[in-house]
């Protein structure tokens, strides 16, 4: 915690602050509130990310050079929380924090020139394409076919649970070109248009009755060769490089907001006020935690991503839980008689949050992963 302690961070604390207050619409505050899910809808999180980028913000972890504000760990995490505690909207994690990065790391000098610009202003929407109905934790046993045919790939198959697909123009997918060998050897990174004809996406309704997820067929699809990151039959160190990125978020500054907007209600009852105390002390251990992390104390990158995914999904669930306790208990009414929107999407929140768990490798997995990396 002491990273923290800086007279010099403190200035630049106040500056977020200032810019927050001063650029935020109340409009995208408040339906940012509304929000069943992390994956916020893109007419919200869109005009917040133009915004952003106007002022050099929109993408907090990108080295300057490549267009970010060339910002330190501790400076990533400070604009994080400060953004939790406004209320801003989440920008879609897919192209920013997820892509972006493989593309910086593997991609070549055209392929980094023509769409990290593009994904800064938002001009490209992705998705991500990995799930198959028969691959998911297992990701190693995808089988959309990739064939290759002239300078193209024809893709046949589908992926599922595919987030935001019908909000797309871009998705980033694993694909198979080639069966020898081990599972992961045959395995490719393509960066495609989703308006490529003999694409279609059939949605999937959650628990809460979101359009979130998405099934998405590919008939006959043709995709350049030149729009594979990495080598062929190499997408498997691409997909590793993203998934670091995937699990290893930033949770606490966004829940501690969550936290506290829940106890600023000033429940009356002691067992539900002590829950909500107890759940405090655990997320700020799981604040210290993510901060050894950015330090690089203790653990390598991969044991930190899968510890923190598992921490991080499991606290979001305790808090959805604890979210839904307050409204039943408290029926809080503003004084329109409107029901607090936090409050009134408890429920919807903690059923979209179920599958938290579960996406980007299972927390079952990460504990196999944790496992092997400490044990062997």
């Amino acid at each position: 915690m002491d990273m923290l302690n800086d007279p010099a961070l403190d200035v630049f604390q106040d500056e977020v602050r200032a810019f927050l207050e001063a650029a935020l619409p109340d409009e995208l505050r408040r339906a940012a509130a509304r929000a069943t899910s992390v994956f916020i809808d893109p007419a919200i999180s869109l005009p917040w990310q133009r915004i952003l980028n106007a002022h050099g913000w929109a993408a907090p972890d990108w080295p300057a050079e490549f267009g970010g504000p060339g910002w330190s760990e501790v400076e990533r995490y400070i604009f994080a929380a400060e953004c939790a505690r406004t209320g801003a909207p989440a920008l879609a994690p897919m192209g920013l924090k997820m892509v972006a990065p493989v593309i910086m790391h593997f991609g070549t000098a055209e392929q980094r020139a023509h769409y990290l610009p593009r994904i800064l202003s938002g001009e490209d929407y992705w998705c991500q394409g990995f799930s198959e109905p028969g691959a998911g934790s297992d990701l190693a046993s995808l089988q959309l076919r990739a064939t290759a045919d002239g300078d193209d790939y024809v893709l046949d198959g589908s992926k599922i649970w595919t987030t935001h697909a019908h909000f797309a123009n871009r998705m980033f997918a694993l694909v198979r070109t080639s069966n020898e060998g081990k599972p992961q050897a045959g395995i490719s990174f393509l960066l495609l248009d989703m308006a490529a004809p003999g694409i279609k996406i059939e949605p999937i309704r959650t628990l809460a009755g979101d359009h979130e997820f998405n099934q998405v067929f590919f008939d006959d699809v043709r995709v350049p060769q030149a729009n594979r990151l990495g080598g062929e039959n190499e997408g498997w160190s691409v997909a590793k490089h993203l998934l670091t990125f995937e699990r290893g978020g930033k949770y606490a500054p966004s829940l501690i907001g969550r936290l506290e907007r829940l106890r600023e209600r000033q429940i009356a009852d002691p067992v539900l006020s002590a829950r909500l105390g107890r759940e405090a002390v655990k997320l700020l251990a799981l604040q210290t935690l993510e901060l050894k992390a950015m330090r690089g104390i203790g653990g390598s990158p991969a044991l930190y991503a899968s510890a923190l995914k598992i921490l991080g999904t499991e606290t979001t669930q305790r808090i959805d839980v604890l979210a839904c306790d307050v409204a039943g208990y408290a029926a809080w009414a503003d004084a329109d008689g409107q029901t607090p929107a936090e409050l009134a999407v408890a429920v919807p929140r903690y059923l979209n949050d179920r599958a938290a768990s579960i996406y980007a490798g299972s927390n079952e997995i990460q504990r196999d992963l944790i496992a092997r990396l400490m044990l062997g």
